[in-house]
């Protein structure tokens, strides 16, 4: 009876070590961004244009698969989209955000935008009215 408890212990373990591993690669990537404004704009635009096309071929798939299964359809694309292992497609998706990161790190050093000139916010001049 005490044997049906290993696989949600298995599991548990399992889940600690990737949430573990996420959150501190997450903090990394978090504070090398929000040192400078411009680390901030180039990581926010790098991560947010590698998650819409991931949602993007994602959804995609995933439309194909409902109507192919609706209509029944089969043939080249049709099989292709059924027969997707999609445990292989989040390995995938894992992979691609870490190149993405590393290329961009790459591509960021390599033209020099941390060295851009950061102005600091001009403060008002005038009388400050106060309401």
């Amino acid at each position: 009876m005490q044997y049906i408890l290993i696989l949600p212990v298995l599991f548990a373990a399992g889940m600690s070590l990737v949430d573990t591993t996420d959150g501190v690669l997450m903090l990394g990537a978090y504070g090398w961004a929000f040192i400078k404004p411009i680390r901030k704009l180039y990581y926010n635009l790098n991560i947010t244009l590698v998650s819409v096309l991931i949602a993007f071929v994602i959804g995609g798939i995933e439309v194909l698969s409902i109507i192919g299964t609706k209509f029944g359809l089969t043939g080249g694309l049709w099989d292709f989209v059924a027969g997707l292992n999609f445990e292989l497609i989040g390995v995938a998706i894992i992979g691609l955000l870490l190149g993405s990161w590393l290329i961009s790190t790459l591509i960021y050093r390599w033209k020099g935008y941390d060295h851009l000139p950061v102005q600091a916010r001009a403060k008002p001049t005038g009388p400050v009215v106060e309401r």
